[in-house]
């Protein structure tokens, strides 16, 4: 994969500066555990419902952006994509890994976007990063990027329990082998469920570059960290801004 060249930058008002990360081992140490079983049945049945609520109210929005891909392009309305999800396998342990003929980092599923390029865009490249400006995404899509519309069909991701509102962005299996091999941080994020939105998105653009990864990284191990009903509330609550005023979307 080529990597275009380093271009990091804070976006918008009121963000926060990317944590450090000192090395691995450091990392890994200051990590937490997984949630305790009640614990994980909370956040789940909390993410269900705020997922089933944002469904209902926001019905009328997606028949809108359903219509509005069908008429201006070729193809089907959702785009379906394999991404690695949640790790549960115990850290240094491992025996799980030995039914895998090959270790992906945590359990994939397959996440729910609206299309925003054309239906053959991944013909002859494969899995690449969208640019900005790329011709392969419709005006349509241009326009749900830039206003995060693009995710909303994840919330059904949220009720299937694939994902959270608030955590890591998930990755595609072939990206997520590659970036590993560059950031040895970068399994870590998957010690928490992958979300819809979070700390790195709140704070940071699309990823056009491996110091872009690099940094959302920073972001993700700090969230995992200090993870919390208030912190999700706060970076839900951030997230409005973010999609109102177009920050960090293209």
């Amino acid at each position: 994969m080529r990597w275009m060249e380093a271009l990091v930058e804070r976006v918008g008002s009121g963000a926060e500066t990317a944590p450090t990360i000192a090395s691995e081992r450091d990392s890994v140490a200051s990590v937490p555990a997984r949630q305790s079983a009640i614990g994980e049945r909370l956040t789940r049945w909390v993410n269900f419902l705020l997922a089933l609520v944002a469904l209902v109210a926001l019905l009328p929005v997606l028949l809108l952006i359903a219509v509005a891909i069908k008429l201006t392009s070729r193809g089907s309305v959702l785009y379906m994509q394999e991404r690695v999800g949640l790790d549960r396998r115990i850290p240094g342990d491992d025996t799980g890994n030995h039914r895998r003929t090959y270790d992906l980092g945590g359990r994939p599923f397959i996440i729910y976007k609206f299309r925003t390029m054309r239906q053959d865009a991944e013909n002859g490249t494969g899995a690449v990063w969208a640019t900005q400006n790329d011709p392969r995404i419709t005006p349509v899509g241009r326009f749900l990027r830039q206003y995060r519309l693009d995710e909303l069909p994840q919330l059904l991701n949220v009720m299937r329990g694939e994902m959270n509102i608030v955590g890591p962005r998930p990755e595609r299996p072939t990206i997520f082998a590659e970036l590993r091999g560059h950031i040895a941080e970068y399994p870590l994020r998957q010690r928490a469920k992958p979300g819809i939105t979070g700390l790195a998105q709140i704070n940071h653009h699309y990823d056009r570059s491996l110091d872009d990864v690099r940094t959302k990284v920073r972001y993700d191990l700090e969230y995992i960290r200090r993870q919390s009903a208030w912190e999700d509330l706060r970076i839900m609550l951030r997230t409005i801004p973010v999609i109102l005023f177009r920050r960090g979307g293209w």
